[in-house]
C-alpha cells in the first residue's frame, strides 16, 4: 500500500474524526466529541496498527485464542523491540531512544487473558532468537538492585599482591563476570505486586524502572550494593487488573513519570474457545523466516531518521502529543511523543526499512491512540489527589451542586481549608468543576457543579459573578 494510501485509511477510520484535511493530522490526537460524554472501552485497533509481520502473525494467532488482539499486538511489539536489542535508535531532542518499551496489560477482572496472549508471544519470538527468550526472559520485580543484577556490569574488586607476607603492590580482580548479553524482558504477571514494594520506605525498584526505560545505566546509591549497569536494553510487559491499578498506583509514582512510561494496554477475552484453538495447524514458516531476517537486520546500530514525508506528518501531529494533560491521565500519558517515536522505530525495523516512513508514523499513532484511550478508561477523569477526587465524586453525585459550605463539610475537620481550597483550583483548571457566586440578598454563597467531558471546553471559563 502506497503512502498516500496509508495516510487515507489513517484519516477515514472510524475510530478517528472525519472531513480532515492533510496537513490537519492534529485533530486526529484531539480528546472525544463533545457528544462522548462517558468513558467506554478504547474502540478496536486501527487497520494500520496491524502492518506487517507483526499484524501477519496477529492474524494467524487471533482465531485460535481468546486473547484481546490489542494484547497480542502489543506485546508481540515490545516483545520484538527487546529481542534486538541496542542497534537501531533515533534521536529525539539530543536524547537517543532505543527499541525497549514497557506495557501494562490491564484487564476489568483476571479473566482478560492477558497471560494467554503473552504465552503466545513467547513462542512467536522464541522461533527469532531461542538463546533471548530462554535466558533473557525473566519474571518478578522485586527491587531496582535485583534488576540491575540481572544485566550488571563485571564487578571488579582491588585485591593486595603479597611477597613475603609485605603488600607490595595492588591488582584489579575480576570478582563478578558480570552479564554479557545487556537485553532483558520482565514479565510481571502481577503489577500490582511491584507497585506494592514501591510503596516500601527506601525502595529503589521505581527509581531503577525510569533509569531502565531512559538510558540503561543504573546504579543505586546504596552502601552495599556494588552492581551497577552500563547498556542495558529493559524491556517490562506487566499485567494487572483496573481495580488494582486505581488502588496501589499512588500519587507519587503517577507524578514522577513511572507511569508515563508504560503504555496502557486495556485487554479482555475476544472470545469463547471451549475446545480451544487449532493453532497447531497453522503454517507459520514463511513469517518466521522473515521474522529472523528482519532481527538480525535490525540488530546493526545505526540511527533513524523519518524521511520528508514523515516529517510532515510528525510537524502536524507533534503538538497534540507533547501538550500533556491533566490528573491522572496526563500523568499516564506524558511521555506520548516519545512513545510514538519508539513505536515508529520498532514499525520501520519489522518492515526491514532503513528510515521512518509514513506508513511507519502512522501505525504507531493507532498503537498509540488505542493506548492513549485505554488510559483514559483506565484512569478516567481521577486526579491523584485524594481530596479532589472525594470533591469530584460528591459534585457528580449532587446535580444541584454544592456550596463551598457543603464541600467543607464532606472532610468533617479533618482536611485543612487550604487542601480543599487547592483540590477546587485543580478542578477548575482541569475543566471538572465549575464554580458561580450566587446573589442571595445578604453574603454571597459560592456553589460549585461538575462538569461533564463533552463541556469542559465552556466550564474553563465557567466561574461568573
Amino acid at each position: 500500500m502506497s503512502q498516500s494510501a496509508d495516510y487515507a485509511q489513517w484519516q477515514s477510520h472510524s475510530i478517528y474524526r472525519t472531513g480532515v484535511k492533510p496537513g490537519e493530522a492534529a485533530a486526529f490526537m484531539a480528546e472525544p466529541p463533545p457528544e462522548k460524554t462517558s468513558v467506554s472501552w478504547p474502540d478496536p485497533l486501527a487497520p494500520a496498527a496491524f502492518r506487517g509481520i507483526a499484524g501477519e502473525i496477529v492474524r494467524k494467532v487471533e482465531p485460535h485464542t481468546e486473547s484481546d488482539p490489542a494484547a497480542l499486538l502489543i506485546q508481540l511489539i515490545v516483545g520484538f523491540g527487546n529481542l534486538i536489542g541496542r542497534g537501531a535508535f533515533a534521536v529525539a531532542d539530543g536524547s537517543r531512544h532505543w527499541t525497549n518499551l514497557f506495557a501494562a496489560v490491564v484487564g476489568v477482572t483476571s479473566k482478560g487473558r492477558k497471560g494467554t496472549a503473552t504465552a503466545h508471544v513467547k513462542k512467536i519470538l522464541q522461533e527469532a532468537d531461542s538463546s533471548w527468550s530462554s535466558e533473557r526472559i525473566k519474571a518478578g520485580l522485586s527491587s531496582g538492585e535485583g534488576l540491575i543484577w540481572q544485566v550488571r556490569d563485571a564487578i571488579e574488586k582491588q585485591q593486595p599482591v603479597k611477597q613475603r607476607g609485605r603488600v607490595i603492590d595492588y591488582q584489579i580482580v575480576i570478582e563478578d563476570p558480570g552479564i554479557s548479553d545487556k537485553r532483558l524482558l520482565v514479565i510481571e504477571h502481577e503489577l500490582a505486586s511491584a507497585l506494592r514494594v514501591m510503596e516500601r520506605e527506601g525502595s529503589t525498584l521505581s527509581a531503577t524502572i525510569r533509569q531502565a526505560w531512559d538510558i540503561g545505566d543504573l546504579r543505586v546509591m546504596t552502601k552495599n550494593s556494588p552492581a551497577q549497569a552500563t547498556g542495558a536494553h529493559i524491556s517490562i510487559i506487566g499485567h494487572i487488573t483496573r481495580d488494582e491499578l486505581l488502588r496501589y498506583l499512588n500519587a507519587t509514582e503517577s507524578a514522577n513519570g513511572f507511569a508515563n512510561r508504560f503504555l496502557w494496554v486495556c485487554a479482555r477475552r475476544s472470545k469463547e474457545l471451549p475446545e480451544g484453538g487449532a493453532i497447531q495447524d497453522v503454517d507459520f514458516s514463511e513469517v518466521f523466516r522473515e521474522l529472523r531476517d528482519v532481527a538480525a537486520s535490525a540488530s546493526v546500530v545505526r540511527e533513524f531518521k523519518r524521511d520528508a514525508a514523515a516529517k510532515d506528518l510528525w510537524a502536524d501531529v507533534y503538538g497534540k502529543l507533547s501538550e500533556g494533560g491533566t490528573g491522572l491521565l496526563g500523568c499516564a500519558t506524558g511521555r506520548a511523543e516519545a512513545q510514538v517515536l519508539r513505536l515508529s522505530l520498532i514499525y520501520a525495523l519489522l518492515d526491514g526499512s532503513h528510515e521512518i516512513l509514513t506508513k511507519h508514523l502512522i501505525s504507531a499513532l493507532a498503537v498509540w491512540k488505542y493506548c492513549e484511550d485505554s488510559a483514559r478508561f483506565i484512569f478516567g477523569d481521577a486526579i491523584g489527589d485524594p481530596v479532589a477526587d472525594a470533591v469530584l465524586t460528591a459534585l457528580r453525585d449532587a446535580p444541584e451542586g454544592l456550596t463551598r459550605t457543603e464541600i467543607n463539610s464532606l472532610f468533617g475537620r479533618n482536611r485543612k481549608s487550604s487542601e480543599i481550597a487547592n483540590a477546587l483550583t485543580v478542578l477548575l483548571a482541569s475543566g471538572l468543576a465549575a464554580r458561580a457566586t450566587e446573589m442571595t440578598g445578604g453574603r454571597p454563597v459560592e456553589r460549585w457543579v461538575s462538569v461533564s467531558r463533552g463541556t469542559k471546553a465552556a466550564a474553563a471559563g465557567a466561574s461568573t459573578k
